[in-house]
């Protein structure tokens, strides 16, 4: 494993990142597809095994239930020093006032509630999971830096908007002397790159680390065009990448992963790990392979002319924030 800083702070991180949204309870959110607490314990262990010491997890993760599992886990599998820990804020809890979105009701109701189904009194990175409209920012920055004064949360992240509302939030911050987001967790990937065009430009002129959520694209960057697996063919948010435009990319990618005799999924990894400003992609695990492979991408360095087979047939889209 290799480990870097995030962003610009002193924050050490592996460079691959478990995302844990693959675990929770199947009747408690609305994906059917994750693995319940005895199957996903495999890959907390071999998480802890390959080094791979960031996990990342949300408040509305399978209705709370896969912050259950990663701190079960945590005890389990590591100690929880040894863990850098991020969970998230925003989504729909329950219908009450602080069930949902980022005002301060709602940001110190829903932290509690996760430290305790995490079983543990501190978060390393904090993310709000969306923008919220409907409240003030300053009222969001202000309640996110009592926490890290409470030393409730160490750092702060953000995750999918629109680049004007992130300069926003970060601007309040600095002119009030507020604790400002050390990391931005963006759907970043060689399908969708449309973050290259202003919120990367951003995060490399602050200092904010990326940790990019579907690196692999729900796995279309992963295996042959067409090809299907149990997600792909029961998760509406999955089937949205199935495009015509991106034939031609998941095409290059098979092209350069059978000249080097790798899984396409490294390729497509090492890719996002070869980008400015990525600090640690986050990577979902349901077969014993897909940690394997992720961590494997550590060490395909890939050349310009591959990089510019692979990046020539992208069309741009519209940002696709799920």
């Amino acid at each position: 494993m290799q480990y870097t800083r995030l962003g610009r702070t002193g924050l050490k991180v592996s460079r691959i990142g478990l995302g844990c949204m693959s675990y929770g309870t199947a009747a408690a959110g609305m994906h059917q597809w994750t693995l319940d607490e005895d199957a996903a314990a495999a890959f907390f262990r071999q998480a802890v095994e390959l080094g791979v010491t960031f996990w990342d997890t949300a408040n509305v993760y399978q209705g709370g239930t896969s912050e259950e599992f990663v701190g079960r886990a945590i005890t389990r599998f590591s100690r929880r020093e040894d863990i850098v820990l991020a969970t998230k804020v925003s989504g729909k809890m329950h219908d009450g006032p602080g069930g949902s979105g980022l005002s301060r009701k709602a940001i110190l109701e829903q932290l509690d509630a996760s430290l305790r189904r995490l079983g543990t009194d501190y978060i390393d990175v904090y993310y709000i999971h969306r923008f919220d409209p409907q409240t003030p920012v300053e009222e969001t920055m202000a309640t996110l830096h009592t926490l890290v004064q409470a030393g409730k949360v160490r750092y702060l992240g953000a995750s999918s908007m629109w680049a004007w509302q992130f300069a926003k939030l970060q601007h309040v911050a600095a002119l009030h002397g507020w604790t400002p987001f050390a990391a931005m967790q963006d759907q970043y990937n060689i399908l969708k790159r449309e973050e290259e065009r202003d919120m990367i430009p951003m995060c490399l002129d602050q200092g904010v680390g990326l940790t990019p959520y579907s690196p692999l694209a729900k796995g279309r960057a992963a295996r042959p065009w067409g090809a299907q697996t149990a997600r792909s063919s029961s998760d509406a948010v999955a089937q949205a990448f199935d495009r015509d435009v991106d034939q031609p990319v998941v095409d290059a990618i098979q092209r350069v992963a059978e000249a080097r005799g790798v899984p396409m999924a490294q390729v497509a990894l090492a890719w996002v790990l070869s980008r400015p400003a990525v600090s640690c992609p986050i990577v979902g695990a349901t077969r014993t392979h897909h940690l394997q492979d992720a961590v494997g991408a550590l060490g395909l360095d890939l050349t310009d002319t591959e990089i510019a087979e692979l990046e020539a047939p992208y069309t741009p889209q519209d940002n696709y924030w799920w």
